[in-house]
C-alpha cells in the first residue's frame, strides 16, 4: 500500500484574528507576537484572588451589578490581552457575555505587577486599556505596596497605610492597601 506523504504546513504568522478566534491560555498577542504572561508567583495569585473576591463581594452586597473575571481575554485597539482581574458592566455582559474574547477593554481592569514586569510596559498597557474602552485601571505593585489607579483624567497613587478606592466604576468600593496586599 502506497501512502502519500503528510505535508505539515508551518504556521509562520499568528495574527490578532487568530488570537481572537482561539486565544491561547495566558498568552497575550502583543506587537504581532504571542507573549506568555510570566513572573506569576504565589503572592501574585493570592492578590489576584483577593481583589477578585473583594470586587465580587461588593457586587453581591447589592451595591451594583455586573460580573468579575480573572485572566480573561479582551481585545484592545491593537493587542490581545488577559487582565489579571476585570469587571464587566451588566450592559456589556448582556451584549458580549458569550463571546470568546471581549472585543474591547474591560471598563475596570487590574494588573498585578510581577518583579519581571517593566514599568514602561505596565504603564503602556494601562494607557492601551483606556484607549480601548476602559474607564479605570488598577496597577497593583505588591513589592512596593502601591496601587496606582489610572483614568483618562487622573493618576492616583495609594500606598501602605492608605485606603484605595475606585474612581469611576464600582462606586463606593474601597479597601485598605495593606489588607489587599497582605
Amino acid at each position: 500500500m502506497i501512502t502519500s506523504p503528510v505535508v505539515v504546513q508551518k504556521l509562520t504568522e499568528y495574527t490578532l484574528e487568530d488570537w481572537i478566534e482561539n486565544p491561547p491560555e495566558k498568552k497575550e498577542w502583543v506587537d504581532g507576537k504571542l507573549l506568555e504572561k510570566n513572573g506569576m508567583s504565589l503572592k501574585h495569585s493570592r492578590i489576584q484572588a483577593k481583589l477578585a473576591t473583594y470586587w465580587r463581594n461588593y457586587l453581591n452586597s447589592g451595591q451594583q451589578q455586573g460580573e468579575v473575571y480573572t485572566d480573561v481575554p479582551c481585545r484592545t485597539n491593537k493587542q490581545g490581552r488577559y487582565p489579571d482581574v476585570a469587571y464587566l458592566t451588566p450592559e456589556l455582559e448582556t451584549e458580549f457575555g458569550n463571546e470568546k474574547v471581549l472585543p474591547q477593554s474591560f471598563p475596570l481592569s487590574a494588573e498585578i505587577v510581577s518583579p519581571t514586569d517593566l514599568a514602561e510596559d505596565i504603564i503602556a498597557k494601562a494607557q492601551e486599556y483606556l484607549e480601548s474602552g476602559g474607564e479605570e485601571v488598577w496597577l497593583v505593585f505588591p513589592e512596593n505596596k502601591w496601587v496606582i489607579v489610572v483614568t483618562q483624567e487622573s493618576r492616583l497613587i495609594f500606598i501602605s497605610g492608605q485606603v484605595v478606592n475606585t474612581q469611576k466604576l464600582l462606586d463606593g468600593f474601597s479597601i485598605p492597601v495593606d489588607e489587599l496586599l497582605s
